[in-house]
């Protein structure tokens, strides 16, 4: 809390108003997820306020669209069982097991880093005009299908993508980055609750594990994960806001599968399946735009028709030719020499043949067709076929009873597992198709330099004549203005069915190189399949990777989607700790009206003790005219109803005056709340007074806490028939009252009258107190274990007397 450092973030979206409905604290202290009123949820940078995610929560549900808003929002700790024997793990494998999908994509080569938006800017870049450039520009999100992807969070680690000062580096390989990040946050558990009485699980904050519906349809008011176990623990919310009315002991949830890895395994396979399809998507989109160009980008292919459509204007406006054909105008002066009069007007003075034109033309087609061919064969295909082998191993998931829970159908896995093997065909096709037509290209522009040089040449020089005619009539007829390597872009999506690749009228030698691409799956060096492909008759095949990739996304986005619930379908509710709210009412009498004035409860769990898990409820009473803060603690376990024991410490609201003889000060009690498992934080002020407010700790569990042998508040459930216990045996003398041990307070200086909110967190040593005034403007941060010297002495001694 030192100097002035804060961050003011915007929470709205698209220019839309949004709603913060909760808060959470990430265990690792590093992180806080907002969650909006819409459903979405942001993970904030502690350190500078940054949204390192952003993911849906999908609250809405049945038939109704209308989404229920978020009433509680808790982030607990993760646990991993500790590993049996005293071997180390020598071999850094981060939870790898040997011989599955993600300890194989560890040893295979690295994906080269994809282009960071801002990079590498060339001198064309800077100095050509507007509308002319050819880099590729800032790209948004690749698709909103990934964004519904389950993940948890960047996989890099795991698909193996070199950053970009890693590209060159390959020693990186072995760097030991992932183990750091999941000893720090494995396992922890985002927990949302919204009003339809529902919980949202996330592992990790990220991973969607699926909702469970609370018995009743109601929220809960508290909601404690078990440490060592997969199990939730929570009270149902009383519909009528009675707070006394809630049930005393607890109501649980066991997640079987949240005990084991398998879940943890299948997110890292999901996330990693995510981010190579988001690879591939991205590559595709660079390599699209850099040939066809986008709204802010001119395609390398567009030049080509620029020229013709220049050269077509000119024969109109100048030559008086009504209906000119570029293409045959070229074809018949390759074949002839003899070019006609516009033409050669055209050639020998036009701006577009100029050395200069023909230089950005040939380097604008040249490094589209390169990145094409390049970037089919070192990063497309390397990407399908890793994920050709998460699909595998889901695939063979999908056929144990271990997994069935995952709900993993074998035909989607099929479908998606050939639309990669079509994947890396079309890809490979590709790079065979742009290496084709930048030959063709080249050769081209080779016969209209010459041309140029010829028809710009005195007679007692002569150009030199290098180029092949068909090549450049080939790339007049399929190349000039309409190139076959669109169809890889443009088209209608493709239909899949489970099956075959191809169909069964599809020739003998397509099947037999299909066979020889299953093959390179299995040994990405083989590459001598490749070449068999320009043999072959595939006009009738639909080659529309872009599209192709699409669908691919979708499909896998449903198969990983659907599987994530499952630790949601292994929910297993009990009610045989606690009790619901119909079974509440039947055993309790009517409250008193006004007697509670806020609870405030929380579990503490102390390893090798007898009564490990502890429940502590703070409840401010008013009673008769006078205000008792009364705690209990008693045993907290999914079975602990058995134990007929509770133990209460009802303190009146005052403190003790300097003289022992004097009677204590009586104090209003604004608010309080549970700091950690020693101490409780309270805000109040001397009654009678408005102001000053104080805000002191106290340390509950030294309380001098008695026995209440009543199986009352056991059997039948409520809160309030142990009050009710608690202020009759107070009025007989069997209880003892004692008052408020303060045991350290500060003045609030800003925060003056009127009723308040607050919130605590930090460590012991750094309590830090964060109070809210009525209006929700003004905010007072008090650390309140602050150094004495920071102490505000005179307010102390004044508090203490008064």
């Amino acid at each position: 809390m030192q100097g002035s450092r804060k961050w003011e973030v915007d929470i709205a979206s698209d220019d839309v108003s949004a709603t913060v409905a909760g808060l959470a604290w990430n265990p690792n202290g590093q992180t806080i997820a907002v969650v909006h009123d819409s459903g979405r949820i942001t993970l904030h940078s502690v350190q500078d306020g940054r949204v390192e995610l952003s993911l849906s929560a999908h609250l809405s549900s049945g038939a109704t669209h209308s989404v229920p808003k978020v009433v509680a929002v808790w982030w607990f700790p993760g646990y991993r069982a500790p590993t049996n024997g005293v071997i180390p793990d020598i071999f850094k494998r981060d939870g790898l097991k040997t011989g599955s999908a993600l300890s194989i994509l560890k040893i295979l080569p690295l994906l080269d880093s994809l282009q960071e938006a801002g990079g590498n800017v060339t001198a064309t870049d800077l100095f050509a005009f507007q509308g002319t450039q050819t880099r590729s520009s800032p790209r948004a999100s690749t698709s909103s299908v990934t964004d519904q992807w389950p993940h948890l969070g960047p996989a890099s680690e795991d698909i193996a993508i070199c950053s970009p000062s890693q590209t060159d580096d390959i020693n990186n390989r072995d760097r030991d980055t992932s183990s750091s990040s999941y000893t720090t946050k494995e396992d922890t558990l985002l927990i949302l609750v919204d009003e339809s009485g529902r919980l949202h699980l996330f592992l990790d904050g990220s991973y969607s594990l699926g909702s469970v519906s609370l018995p009743g349809g109601l929220p809960t008011t508290l909601l404690y994960k078990h440490p060592g176990q997969p199990l939730l623990l929570f009270h149902s919310e009383d519909p009528s806001g009675d707070l006394l009315s809630v049930g005393m002991q607890p109501l649980s949830i066991d997640f079987p599968l949240l005990g084991i890895s398998t879940i943890r395994d299948f997110a890292r396979l999901s996330s990693a399946a995510r981010e190579l399809t988001k690879y591939i998507m991205s590559v595709l989109a660079e390599v699209r735009e850099g040939w066809l160009g986008s709204s802010i980008v001119t395609g390398a292919k567009e030049i080509g028709k620029k020229w013709v459509e220049t050269l077509e204007r000119r024969l109109k406006e100048e030559y008086g030719h009504e209906s000119p054909n570029v293409v045959l105008e070229l074809t018949s002066f390759l074949a002839t020499g003899a070019a006609t009069e516009g033409l050669a007007d055209f050639i020998m003075s036009s701006d577009q043949t100029s050395d200069r034109a023909l230089q950005k033309w040939d380097s604008s087609v040249t490094d589209a067709l390169t990145k094409m061919r390049d970037y089919s064969n070192t990063r497309i295909i390397p990407a399908f076929q890793k994920l050709h082998i998460i699909l595998e191993e889901i695939h063979g998931w999908s056929q144990m009873s271990d997994y069935v829970l995952f709900s993993l159908d074998t035909r989607d896995i099929t479908t998606c597992l050939n639309m990669v093997e079509r994947g890396i065909f079309a890809s490979a096709w590709l790079a065979t198709e742009a290496r084709k037509e930048l030959r063709a290209f080249k050769q081209f522009l080779t016969f209209i330099r010459y041309e140029t040089a010829a028809a710009n040449m005195t007679g007692e020089t002569q150009a030199f004549l290098d180029f092949d005619i068909l090549e450049v009539n080939d790339y007049l007829m399929s190349g000039l203005m309409t190139s076959q390597i669109d169809r890889w872009f443009t088209g209608s999506a493709p239909q899949f069915n489970p099956g075959d690749l191809f169909t069964s009228q599809t020739p003998k030698s397509l099947r037999e190189a299909l066979q020889l691409a299953h093959a390179a799956l299995r040994d990405p060096s083989q590459t001598a399949w490749q070449p068999t492909i320009m043999s072959m008759e595939l006009s009738h095949l639909d080659r529309n990777l872009d599209a192709l990739v699409q669908v691919l996304a979708a499909r896998c986005q449903q198969v990983f989607s659907n599987a994530s619930h499952a630790a949601a379908r292994s929910a297993v509710i009990s009610v045989d700790g606690g009790a619901i709210l119909s079974q509440v009412d039947k055993a309790s009498a009517a409250p008193p009206e006004n007697i509670c004035l806020f609870v405030r409860q929380r579990v503490t769990y102390k390893v090798n003790e007898p009564d490990a898990h502890l429940q502590y409820l703070a409840i401010h009473l008013n009673s008769e005219g006078r205000t008792f803060l009364c705690l209990s603690r008693m045993p907290y376990d999914r079975y602990a109803g058995m134990e007929p024991c509770v133990e209460v410490a009802l303190l009146e609201c005052s403190i003790d005056a300097e003289d022992d003889d004097s009677a204590g000060s009586a104090l209003d009690i604004l608010d309080a709340e549970f700091f950690d498992d020693e101490m409780i934080v309270l805000i109040y002020r001397i009654k009678g007074t408005q102001v000053p407010m104080y805000v002191a700790t106290a340390n509950y569990t030294t309380l001098r806490y008695q026995k209440i042998l009543s199986e009352k508040h056991v059997n039948g459930p409520a809160r309030k028939d142990m009050i009710a216990d608690v202020l009759q045996q107070w009025s007989r003398g069997h209880l003892m009252c004692g008052r408020v041990p303060i045991t350290k307070c500060r003045r609030l200086t800003v925060c003056k009258g009127g009723s308040i909110s607050m919130a605590v967190n930090g460590r012991v040593g750094r309590r830090v107190v964060c109070v809210l005034d009525v209006d929700g403007t003004t905010m007072e941060v008090v650390d309140i274990e602050g150094d004495e010297m920071e102490a505000d002495e005179e307010s102390e001694t004044e508090m203490v007397r008064a």
